[in-house]
């Protein structure tokens, strides 16, 4: 398979990851997948603000994660899947500090990982709002280089990889990583992200 993109470790596929054949033990998964809830990515349902996204492509399918789970593996959006994950440990982004904290909208997300057994949180109150956002499931990339962190070893995975963040974070921290998109546009805006150098914006995953 041809990259769509390769410099300095990381590189891009524009591909379905379903159709690629991975040997997962050269790898640690670091993903944010389509979680199977059909997201209304309508922004401006809100009072909040916000603007109108395009919806994630497989989100009103149930995800599979099976396939991921013997890999090191972090997985965004456990909540929506919980009957598929074996024992392991929370990651929380905490990304609301509002007044509405605890009564409208998500105050957290929560991810899998397969190392370890506890809960630990990541605090980021001002991305959700203050993002200039691309993707309509965006992360912050503190949040991936944290997430990246927890695995020392090995090339970095992220098989739905929205607008590039967690490649952007593997990039921060020296690591070699792949990313893998179905959507050619979300290929473009994360080569143009990792191209940038000094990378100023905090842009979608």
């Amino acid at each position: 398979m041809t990259p769509y993109y390769e410099q300095g470790g990381i590189t891009i596929y524009h591909s379905d990851c379903g159709e690629v054949d991975l040997d997962l033990s050269r790898f640690s998964v670091v993903t944010d997948p389509p979680y199977g809830m059909d997201y209304d990515t309508d922004g401006n349902r809100f009072t909040l603000g916000g603007r109108s996204l395009p919806r994630v492509h497989g989100d009103s399918e149930p995800f599979d994660a099976t396939r991921w789970l013997d890999a090191p593996c972090i997985l965004w959006g456990m909540n929506h899947f919980p009957q598929a994950l074996k024992p392991g440990c929370a990651l929380v982004w905490i990304k609301r500090g509002d007044a509405a904290f605890g009564q409208f909208l998500s105050d957290a997300e929560i991810a899998w990982c397969s190392e370890g057994r506890g809960v630990y949180c990541y605090v980021d109150t001002k991305h959700a709002i203050s993002c200039q956002r691309v993707h309509p499931t965006e992360k912050p990339v503190g949040l991936m280089e944290w997430c990246i962190r927890r695995f020392p070893e090995g090339v970095i995975l992220d098989p739905f990889m929205g607008s590039g963040t967690t490649l952007v974070a593997a990039k921060r921290l020296g690591r070699k990583a792949i990313g893998i998109e179905l959507e050619e546009k979300y290929c473009e805006i994360a080569a143009k992200r990792l191209s940038q150098g000094a990378l100023p914006l905090e842009l979608g995953a």
